[in-house]
């Protein structure tokens, strides 16, 4: 099995942590905070550059759950933890995916069967190449919904 890279980028009072491997390239980030997501930088995130709570708010808009953060001062462990406990929650976003966040054991239509763990985008349009789950293609097609 595959080591699960986790990258972690601080502000001072928040820290922002990666996960590629989770990452759907949906674009949210970039689009959201330009002046904090850089692809084609080095390093590609710089938290300091947008307020705590503009990245809370951004972090908590990914569709992925590839981005997720603590705050400073907390233990991580702590963090953790209290994101083990979460209930599994949906929310349907705008002219986007279901976003649902939890531990999800998810049955494709290959029979396969997926863990996730935290947040997962699930695709609403139907122009997803990595269907059930969102890649960003609802914003190529406009979709409305």
């Amino acid at each position: 099995m595959d080591k699960e890279i986790v990258k972690e980028y601080t502000n001072g009072e928040l820290t922002v942590v990666w996960k590629p491997k989770k990452c759907i390239h949906s674009e949210v980030c970039v689009k959201t905070l330009p002046q904090v997501y850089d692809p084609n930088g080095k390093p590609w995130i710089t938290p300091e550059n947008a307020s705590t709570e503009a990245l809370k708010s951004q972090i908590e808009a990914c569709p992925s759950g590839a981005l997720t953060f603590y705050m400073n001062g907390n233990s991580k462990a702590a963090s953790e933890k209290a994101e083990e406990g979460q209930k599994t929650a949906i929310a349907v976003l705008a002219n986007g995916p279901l976003r649902v966040s939890g531990n999800l054991q998810i049955q494709l239509a290959s029979g396969e069967t997926v863990q996730k763990e935290g947040t997962t985008g699930f695709c609403r349009c139907g122009a997803s190449e990595n269907k059930p789950f969102c890649d960003g293609s609802h914003r190529k097609i406009q979709f409305i919904g």
